[in-house]
């Protein structure tokens, strides 16, 4: 699946394997966000970029999320454009809410998107 030109995929497709990169800003992650997740606001990404290249595995796809998917697609499409192999997650962190999987506060506890 593609959004615009960007490879898409949705969170049924995900595994505990992959890594992933959340895009949101401070207040949505701290509500809840994908347990292992690294987390680099949108608003930063530019110049934090160096945290993503530490961290991410080479040679190996970066997953983006946000929200919804909109924010998450525009990441996706500059680390595209930098040579990274990136991956937009249809429908965010709703989604993933959604399909049930985990969202945690960060403090132990669980977590919701907001």
């Amino acid at each position: 699946m593609q959004f615009g030109s960007v490879p898409t995929v949705g969170v049924d497709a995900l595994t505990s394997e992959n890594f992933l990169l959340d895009v949101r800003e401070d207040d949505e992650w701290e509500a809840g966000h994908a347990e292992g997740a690294l987390h680099i606001p949108m608003s930063e990404f530019v110049a934090r970029y160096g945290e993503l290249t530490e961290a991410a595995p080479q040679d190996g796809k970066v997953y983006v999320l946000c929200r919804v998917g909109g924010r998450s697609a525009q990441v996706a499409q500059y680390l595209i454009q930098q040579g990274v192999d990136a991956v937009n997650v249809a429908g965010g962190m709703q989604a993933w809410e959604a399909a049930g999987r985990p969202v945690s506060d960060g403090k132990g506890g669980s977590g919701s998107v907001i």
